[in-house]
């Protein structure tokens, strides 16, 4: 079982320059909350409730601005810095006290998940006891991806980044789960010719040793990626036709710690008070 989630946030932003020059990637908006609420709303769907935030150093007090230690939604968030980019795999090895003897649950933040049966699917994944699960999701463009092959049992065949030839069309997406031997494994890779840590020779060791699982976003389910202006927009309309259309908002992170019975009301209230007079405050009024 998974009780423990990281949350990647580090990063420089570089292809949103100058925005990020001031602020970082993950605290910019995504139609009306900042990026993190997003992939932080997705550990709390799985009911993850122990979770580390791995930030750029120097930008620690940003974060704890809107999200100082989780004591507000029944959670407990802690935070580490990271002194410069090194890869995903970094987030185990920086994380490593935070884990502990348990297994573990990464998402990327500048990841956006949505669907009707992902929370269905996220508790499914987080009883995960040996091994590693992946998530995976159809794209137009696969070679812009890592992109996972698969037989007619849904078995992982090959793991490819980045291929020049096509192999598949299932993209793997930034929410992985891993047991404790993540960390171990994490410590063995080498830096790649760009110099950093690379996820998909993390996941292959894995699938060396037929320990390796996985689960797609069928239809009706969408995974975006918010790595340029023009994905933070894309994602933006899509969450204000959502919430505009049907009346209720993604990533609401105190409807779902109280859905989960991990708040009262009484926290609601002193949320409106936090947040002021705004349309997420009106939102939460409604709860």
């Amino acid at each position: 079982m998974i009780k423990k989630g990281i949350i990647l946030a580090g990063g420089k932003g570089t292809r949103m320059s100058p925005l990020t020059k001031a602020v970082n990637k993950q605290l910019l908006p995504i139609y009306d909350k900042p990026l993190i609420f997003y992939p932080l709303s997705i550990l709390m769907l799985a009911k993850i409730k122990d979770i580390l935030i791995i930030v750029n150093k120097g930008e620690l007090q940003q974060y704890k601005k809107i999200l100082p230690d989780g004591k507000n939604l029944g959670i407990k968030i802690r935070y580490v810095e990271q002194a410069k980019p090194r890869g995903l795999p970094d987030a185990f090895i920086l994380g490593e006290k935070f884990i502990g003897n348990s297994n573990v649950a990464l998402i990327l933040g500048d990841n956006f998940f949505y669907g009707q049966n992902l929370t269905s699917s996220l508790l499914q994944s987080v009883k995960l006891s040996k091994g590693a699960k992946i998530i995976l999701h159809k794209v137009i463009k696969p070679e812009l991806y890592g992109v996972a092959k698969l037989n007619n049992k849904n078995q992982v065949l090959q793991i490819k980044e980045k291929p020049k030839t096509f192999i598949s069309n299932l993209a793997i997406t930034g929410l992985y789960f891993f047991d404790n031997h993540v960390i171990r494994y994490a410590k063995e890779l080498k830096p790649s010719k760009r110099g950093e840590l690379e996820i998909v020779d993390l996941i292959n060791k894995y699938k060396k040793i037929k320990k390796l699982s996985a689960d797609l976003i069928g239809r009706g389910g969408a995974w975006l990626d918010t790595g340029s202006v023009e994905d933070f927009y894309k994602t933006s309309a899509f969450v204000s036709a959502i919430e505009n259309r049907q009346g209720f908002k993604i990533a609401c992170l105190e409807e779902i710690a109280l859905n989960n019975g991990w708040i009262k009301k009484s926290h609601i209230k002193n949320a409106i008070k936090f947040y002021g007079n705004c349309n997420y405050s009106d939102y939460l009024k409604k709860l």
